[in-house]
């Protein structure tokens, strides 16, 4: 009985196996575009001269090589209001670079790009930013009441539409938290936001602990630039959801001036910026 059953255990094994076929699934694949990084964010208390745009093509999502770099492109920015250009010599690695970008505030920026055959442009006017009051710790604004939170307070200048970006970050932590901002319930006062992490095993959260350090990052920015984030913000926040609509491109303010079908992604920002960390006690 025993010899038996090890035989009829094998032949379910074996039909079991014979029967295994290997589906390939097909994944589509959009066209490759050209992918736009050029932030160019003045540091108060810096000159803010030394800047960087880089330049990618996109890749498909399975591809081993997420960074492939584009080169050979001419990329230039102007001042629009007072025509002074700003070249951005090559680095053959992706990497733009310009040592002599003039920030000045109130200013329009407008990007140009020339890359294989086709002209890429984008406009953009630096914002002030408003000064970081106080930063500090506390377990009162979170959801739980016994969870370390940083706490960043700012004034918001009366009578001025502003709007705002701040970036938090843990140094261990491979994602940092994003907050975009408008000041249209605010405006004239001072306004704190409030960051805590809380204690999940599945996405491998923990708690803020004495010795953290955060590194904070505030920026002002322009309204399509807080539009710009709040799609971005909300699209990342509802991956994964059951009933989350599907991922979709977002689209900047980059414009393909030759081929309007060959749509860059990516966006232009022109900021001034205050940088600052924090450790908890």
């Amino acid at each position: 009985m025993k010899t038996k059953y090890i035989f009829a255990l094998f032949t379910l094994l074996a039909i079991t196996v014979s029967c295994t076929d290997v589906v390939d699934v097909e994944v589509p694949e959009g066209p490759t575009r050209l992918t736009i990084e050029a932030s160019l964010d003045w540091e108060r208390g810096t000159s803010g001269n030394t800047q960087t745009i880089l330049l990618s093509t996109s890749t498909p999502f399975f591809n081993d090589e997420k960074f492939v770099p584009a080169t050979g492109a001419i990329v230039r920015v102007t001042n629009t209001d007072n025509g002074t250009e700003f070249v951005f010599d090559d680095q053959n690695n992706g990497r733009y670079t310009t040592s002599d970008f003039i920030p000045i505030i109130g200013n329009t920026y407008s990007l140009e790009i020339q890359y294989e055959g086709e002209r890429y442009t984008a406009t953009e006017t630096l914002y002030p930013v408003s000064e970081i009051t106080e930063i500090t710790q506390s377990t009162e604004d979170g959801e739980d009441d016994e969870a370390l939170e940083v706490n960043v307070s700012f004034l918001d200048p009366a009578d001025i539409e502003n709007y705002y970006f701040l970036r938090m970050q843990r140094r261990e932590d491979l994602f940092p938290e994003l907050f975009y901002i408008k000041d249209e319930f605010i405006d004239g006062n001072e306004f704190t936001i409030y960051y805590e992490k809380i204690d999940d095993e599945e996405d491998n959260s923990e708690e803020f602990k004495p010795g953290d350090i955060v590194d904070i990052s505030f920026m002002g920015i322009s309204k399509q630039y807080h539009d710009y984030l709040r799609l971005l913000i909300e699209q990342y926040e509802s991956a994964g959801e059951p009933f989350s609509p599907p991922p979709v491109p977002l689209i900047g303010n980059c414009i393909n001036e030759d081929n309007p079908d060959n749509t860059p992604y990516g966006y232009f920002r022109v900021t001034e910026k205050i940088t600052d960390t924090y450790t908890f006690q």
